[in-house]
C-alpha cells in the first residue's frame, strides 16, 4: 500500500507476463542472470503500481514488506536532514528500490517520490521467500544482485563523499 500526502490508496492491477515484459524484466538488474520461469513466479506475486507524478511510494521511517522495480518513469529518492528534505538519487526505467529495507530489516531509510507518471512493480517479501522453497540457486542470484546494487550504491557515495568530504570520510571509517 503507498500513500499520497498522507491518504492511503492502492491500485488494483494483476501483472500479466507477456514476452515484452518478460524481456523487460530480463533486461533489468535486479533480475540479472535469472530464468524465466523464476521471473514469472516473482512476477505472479507482484503488484503493477500506476502512479501520477508527485505520488509518494513511501515514507523514510515506514515498515517494510515489499521491494520495487520501476518500469517506467522518473522517481526522486529524499532523505530527511534536519528540517530540509534532500534528494539523494533519481530513480528511471529498470532501477530498483526498497530492497535495503528488505536486507537489513529495518523502515525505510529514504522517501521515494514520483517526479513523472510512473509504472511500477511491487515485489512482496513473500515472493522471494516463495522463490526461496521454489529454487535455491534463483534465490541466491536475486539476492546476490540486490546486494550488487546496494554496493554500487555505497561505492559511488564514498567516492562523493572521498572528493568533497575527505574529513568527513576519515571520520566515517574509524567506526
Amino acid at each position: 500500500m503507498f500513500r499520497q500526502s498522507g491518504v492511503q490508496s492502492t491500485v488494483p492491477s494483476t501483472p500479466g507476463l507477456t514476452p515484452q515484459r518478460l524481456a523487460l524484466l530480463q533486461s533489468m538488474p535486479i533480475f540479472g542472470a535469472l530464468n524465466a520461469t523464476s521471473i514469472a513466479f516473482i512476477e505472479s506475486h507482484c503488484r503493477c503500481l500506476e502512479l501520477e507524478a508527485g505520488q509518494v511510494i513511501f515514507y523514510e521511517g515506514d515498515p517494510a514488506s515489499s521491494l520495487f522495480v520501476l518500469e517506467q518513469g522518473t522517481a526522486e529518492v529524499m532523505k530527511q536532514c534536519g528540517p530540509d528534505l534532500r534528494r539523494l538519487r533519481w530513480l528511471h526505467d529498470g532501477d530498483c528500490f526498497g530492497e535495503m529495507a528488505i536486507v537489513d530489516m529495518n523502515p525505510r531509510g529514504a522517501t521515494v517520490r514520483t517526479t513523472t507518471p510512473c509504472k511500477a512493480l511491487e515485489i512482496p517479501t513473500e515472493a522471494l521467500y516463495g522463490l526461496y522453497e521454489l529454487d535455491l540457486e534463483q534465490f541466491t542470484l536475486i539476492q546476490m544482485n540486490m546486494l550488487r546494487e546496494v554496493s554500487r550504491r555505497l561505492r559511488y557515495l564514498i567516492e562523493k563523499l572521498a572528493d568533497s568530504q575527505p574529513e568527513m570520510l576519515e571520520k566515517a571509517t574509524k567506526v
